[in-house]
């Protein structure tokens, strides 16, 4: 591919003149449904789901997706997009050489070192020709360059993939609220009208329930990207609102063949609101412990996420030292249990510690950090595995020879060499910081830290 992407669909599936081209976006958006529920409509998600078919049947149903994503304009800077293969037959996830790709509307630079990153995961490769001609990515590029002025981009083309595949792509260039995710499907294909409606309820109970097993081959020809998001949306315990469904009979098609589409966006749980109904029932669950010796139960009236399931590691520290650490690396049970009951034992039970005191309790500076759920990595051997590693972001839990151990993000500030971090995660697990074996796992996850 030369160092441009030329655009391959415009005058086909949008206009090729800028401004009949800007016109259209510009009525698109305007007439973009209102948000729904209770998310905020200034809440700008991280991750979108939009249709990608030509713009007079499917642009209004996707400029539902981009109306809510337009208040990131000036703070999202990347994005990744993902779409399916409809003119290269393969398997694995393909990403591309150019260096810039162009619309109508102007050059969009592309991410080039995300994309080297990317390249070398398990089940990514190179692949232009997937590109070249593939519309379910380009039909998106203008409405970015709209809602979100400069930014650079990451396409991704989807061969036959698993959703763990995708999700760790996504993992690997998650970032924070700078990267925005944008997932290209179309519903189901060329049925009757009501037929269309029928599987086309039945898929977006599937996404709404974030349930990647429940997309059929028929139901979404995107649902290779759609289930690596919704599998890494399900771990990260995000919220899905659904913004719009229509197929083509209701946009600018008859009705007795029609394709199917809808818009989706997910945003991720917003720790800060719950940090001093955390931090609090964790102090409240030590003071209990000193009394009771036993954690504090939960009090009624409590938001609903702590009656979630969640994973959460509490941190106790004195005068900046380490005082005691005990923690959940996944979710079994509600959060709010779950927070408590850690609390009480990183007081009382860790090990490496006596108890906490009385007179020591009131000088402890309590952490409380929210875990996402651990993401199998894939790789070959260890250098596989340490080129994967993102320092001060993974977190990291090793298994082997009947062994485990864990460290937190917050570990990569006394071990920022990502070498050194795994070898004294191994040392952790009773491993040897040599040790590697045909059956080594790793799973990587992502912590929010609150503190007081």
């Amino acid at each position: 591919m030369t160092a441009v992407r030329p655009a391959a669909v415009a005058g086909s599936f949008y206009p090729a003149d800028p401004g009949a081209l800007q016109r259209q976006l510009a009525a698109f958006l305007a007439a973009a449904r209102p948000a729904a529920g209770t998310i905020p409509a200034d809440a700008s998600p991280k991750a979108i789901i939009a249709p990608h078919a030509g713009y007079v049947y499917s642009g209004p149903v996707a400029a539902a997706a981009y109306a809510r994503l337009a208040p990131g304009r000036g703070r999202i800077s990347r994005v990744i997009l993902i779409g399916p293969s409809h003119r290269v037959a393969f398997r694995g996830l393909a990403l591309g050489s150019a260096e810039a790709w162009t619309t109508p509307l102007g050059p969009v630079p592309i991410d080039r070192e995300a994309v080297q990153a990317l390249a070398r995961l398990p089940g990514v490769g190179m692949l232009d020709a997937a590109h070249a001609q593939e519309h379910s990515l380009e039909v998106h590029v203008p409405f970015l360059q709209t809602v979100l002025g400069e930014f650079r981009l990451v396409p991704v083309v989807a061969g036959e993939s698993p959703p763990e595949a995708v999700a760790a792509l996504l993992d690997a260039v998650w970032g924070g609220p700078e990267t925005a995710i944008v997932i290209s499907t179309d519903l189901s294909h060329y049925l009757d009208y009501a037929g269309c409606r029928a599987v086309d309820r039945a898929t977006v109970a599937a996404i709404e329930r974030l349930d990647p097993q429940g997309l059929g081959r028929d139901s979404a020809c995107g649902r290779v990207g759609v289930g690596g998001l919704l599998l890494t949306a399900a771990r990260r315990g995000m919220t899905i609102s659904t913004l719009d469904v229509r197929n083509s009979g209701d946009t600018a098609g008859p009705r007795d063949r029609v394709v199917g589409y809808g818009a989706w966006a997910l945003w991720e749980p917003d720790p800060g609101r719950l940090a001093p109904v955390l931090i609090g029932l964790a102090r409240d669950s030590i003071r209990h412990g000193l009394t009771c010796g036993a954690p504090v139960p939960v009090p009624a009236g409590r938001p609903a996420e702590l009656d979630r399931p969640g994973a959460a590691f509490v941190t106790l520290k004195r005068d900046g030292t380490l005082r005691g650490c005990i923690g959940s690396p996944t979710a079994w049970r509600p959060l709010g249990e779950d927070v408590a009951d850690n609390a009480f034992k990183a007081a009382f039970r860790d090990p490496r510690f006596p108890p906490v005191a009385a007179a020591e309790a009131a000088g402890l500076a309590v952490s409380v950090s929210l875990l996402t759920a651990p993401a199998p990595m894939l790789f070959a051997d260890e250098a596989g595995l340490l080129a994967q590693l993102r320092p001060r972001f993974d977190g990291l839990i090793i298994e082997d020879q009947g062994r485990r151990a864990l460290f937190l993000p917050a570990v990569w500030e006394q071990l920022p060499d990502p070498r050194r971090f795994l070898e004294q995660l191994k040392l952790k697990a009773g491993l040897a910081a040599a040790h590697w074996s045909p059956g080594f796992r790793a799973s990587r996850f992502q912590a929010v830290e609150m503190t007081e």
